[in-house]
C-alpha cells in the first residue's frame, strides 16, 4: 500500500497520521535495530530537467517527497514500473505543471524497486529502491530545499520624459532605469472631459539592466496617437515574469499649429 500526498507551499498544512501498526513497527525497530539500519524519509529536488537523487534507498513505511524548485516545473512524478503504474503527481493530463514549491509525498509499505519519470520528460526519471526492513515513517526528511527560481520583482528608477506635451505622432524620448533586463509594457489611457480614463491601446519594448532610452507616445499599432491628454501606466517584467509595480506618467498630444495669416500687402 503506498500513501500519496500533492500539496503546494502556499496551502501549507502540517498532517501525521500514523496508524497502531505502524506505530508498532517504529517501536519494533527501535528495539531491534540499530540507527544505522533505518534509511530515513528523504526529499528529492526536481530542478534543471534532472532530479537531485536518482536513486533512494529508504525502508518499509517510510516517505519520498519530490520538490519542484524550478526554474522548469512542467514535470510530473510518474510510476512506470508494474508495481507502480497507479502512482502520478499530475493524473489527467499529459503536460504537467507546477508552481514553485510544490511538493509529492509517496509512502512505502512493500518491498522492491520503484520506477518514476516525467511523462512529458522522459530523461527525467529517478527509482526508489524499498528494503523489506521496517523502517521509521516519523523520521525527519529533512528542510524544504530553497527554491532555484527568481520571484523578486523587478525596480524601475528614474523614469522622465524629455516633454510632457507633444506635437505630432513621433512621441517623446523617455528615459527609465530598469535594475532587471526582459521588458517594459505601456498601457495608454485618455482622458475624457471629466478626467476619467479610457482605454486607448498599448506598447511594448525590449529592455536591460541600466538606464533604457524609449520612445514614449509615438504611433503604433496599437496606439494611434490623437489629439488628446494621456497617462501612460508603465511596468517592468523581468525575464522569469516577474512584474514591477505601475509607474504612471503623464502627457498631452496637442493638435496641428494654427497656419499662419498672411499680414496686409503679403503675396499669397
Amino acid at each position: 500500500m503506498v500513501h500519496r500526498r500533492l500539496r503546494r507551499v502556499r496551502t501549507f498544512r502540517r498532517i501525521a497520521v500514523i496508524s497502531a501498526n505502524a506505530a508498532a513497527l517504529v517501536l519494533a525497530a527501535a528495539l531491534v535495530l540499530p540507527a544505522a539500519a533505518t534509511a530515513d524519509n528523504t526529499r528529492v529536488s526536481i530542478f534543471d530537467y534532472q532530479w537531485s537523487n536518482k536513486e533512494v534507498h529508504i525502508n518499509l513505511g517510510e516517505k519520498v517527497t519530490w520538490d519542484w524548485l524550478g526554474p522548469d516545473l512542467e514535470h510530473s512524478v510518474t510510476g512506470v514500473s508494474p508495481n507502480d503504474l497507479e502512482w502520478d503527481s499530475d493524473p489527467g493530463t499529459d503536460v504537467p505543471h507546477h508552481r514553485a514549491g510544490d511538493e509529492y509525498t509517496l509512502e512505502f509499505t512493500q518491498p522492491g524497486t520503484y520506477l518514476f519519470q516525467c511523462k512529458l520528460h522522459a530523461w527525467v526519471r529517478g527509482e526508489v529502491v524499498v528494503a523489506d526492513t521496517p523502517g521509521n515513517p516519523l523520521s525527519n526528511p529533512g528542510p524544504r530545499p530553497p527554491l532555484n527560481i527568481d520571484l523578486t520583482p523587478p525596480t524601475m528608477g528614474e523614469v522622465k520624459l524629455q516633454k510632457t506635451k507633444l506635437r505630432g505622432h513621433k512621441g517623446t524620448p523617455m528615459r527609465a532605469s530598469i535594475n532587471e533586463g526582459g521588458s517594459l509594457d505601456a498601457e495608454y489611457y485618455r482622458l475624457d472631459s471629466k478626467g476619467h480614463r479610457v482605454y486607448n491601446g498599448y506598447h511594448e519594448w525590449d529592455t536591460y539592466i541600466g538606464i533604457n532610452h524609449i520612445r514614449l507616445a509615438a504611433r503604433w499599432k496599437h496606439f494611434k496617437a490623437r489629439p488628446g491628454r494621456y497617462v501612460a501606466v508603465l511596468r517592468a517584467t523581468d525575464e522569469s515574469n516577474n512584474t514591477s509595480k505601475p509607474l504612471t506618467k503623464a502627457f498631452e498630444i496637442l493638435g496641428k499649429r494654427p497656419a499662419k495669416t498672411r499680414s496686409a500687402g503679403e503675396k499669397p
